[in-house]
């Protein structure tokens, strides 16, 4: 007889229709209200790539998809699915409370994040590891994946074959721009967080295994703190690498993502693209993991290393 274990995917999480933005917006500020002018920019940004993000529906398949490739690598185990979202219902704390409900005293934990930081990774794992112990509930963390073999290869994959739409006297003229999602600088020196340097590992990875000849990282979508984050940004990247190269051709990777969401298909697709547009260059972004065998893989090979 096969044993239930949780399975808890925690993600970021989205609006699911627009008068859920303003509280979503809201959470997002630690419950400080956005004013009309910055929300209606988020409005705006949501609406250029369509209406809202498409982050929910693909939360759902990731999670749906992770479920099954789990039942079926593991005989002696049936993982029931749970989803946890940072900043919208069903919040972790609500999903954690759904385990205990149904009994569940063991559960795996996983965010769809693959590289590891405490202001990302490690705060969702705190508010699940707070709620398990009202219950008592048993949690086995994931807390990176980016190392994985199968992760590593989806992107290789992904770059060469970005290449192959290249003519291949062009390839010296073009640059992987490597990303993921800033954060605040002080935050990541005073932790010593591994967060900077599992992006290096990943592009370091990527150099070596693709066809790519030049490589350079980034960080993406900061935050208006008023304090510093991580840089460069990627768009000030894009016109720095251009005036030192001349660079005819950008590949945009941002590996910190998991899927197609505001950040990608606006940050990149638009804002990127805009850069390269000014400066004549060729702007290509490959398709993010999404439900990707590869990608599910990876996570699947990373559980199996912690549980």
């Amino acid at each position: 007889m096969s044993k239930t274990i949780g399975l808890l995917v925690m993600a970021y999480g989205t609006p699911y229709k627009e008068s859920d933005i303003e509280p979503y917006y809201t959470d997002i500020r630690h419950g400080k209200k956005p004013t009309d002018e910055e929300l209606q920019d988020l409005k705006n940004r949501y609406e250029f790539i369509g209406g809202l993000s498409p982050l929910a529906g693909t939360t759902d398949r990731q999670a749906e998809a992770l479920k099954d490739a789990l039942n079926d690598a593991y005989d002696d185990v049936e993982f029931k699915l749970y989803l946890g979202l940072k900043h919208i219902s069903p919040y972790i704390e609500e999903a954690v409370e759904s385990m205990n409900n149904d009994g569940i005293t063991e559960a795996v934990t996983v965010v769809l994040a693959p590289h590891y930081s405490s202001f990302s990774v490690g705060s969702y794992d705190e508010r699940a590891d707070q709620e398990a112990e009202k219950y008592g509930i048993q949690l086995h963390h994931v807390k990176h994946y980016y190392h994985q073999p199968k992760f590593l290869e989806f992107w290789t994959n992904q770059i060469n074959d970005t290449l192959k739409q290249i003519p291949s006297e062009e390839h010296d003229d073009t640059v992987l721009v490597v990303s993921a999602h800033s954060l605040p600088k002080g935050l990541i020196e005073r932790n010593n967080d591994p967060y900077p340097k599992e992006l290096h590992d990943t592009a370091e990875q990527l150099k070596v295994k693709s066809n790519i000849i030049h490589v350079a990282e980034g960080w993406q979508s900061e935050g208006n703190t008023g304090t510093p984050w991580l840089g460069p940004d990627v768009q000030d990247l894009t016109r720095d690498l251009y005036d030192a190269h001349g660079y005819k051709n950008f590949i945009y990777t941002p590996v910190g993502f998991v899927c197609e969401h505001l950040e990608v298909l606006y940050d990149n697709d638009y804002e990127c693209k805009v850069v390269c547009d000014d400066i004549g260059a060729n702007y290509y972004r490959p398709d993010m993991p999404n439900t990707h065998p590869l990608f599910i893989g990876a996570i699947v090979d990373e559980i199996k290393s912690v549980f």
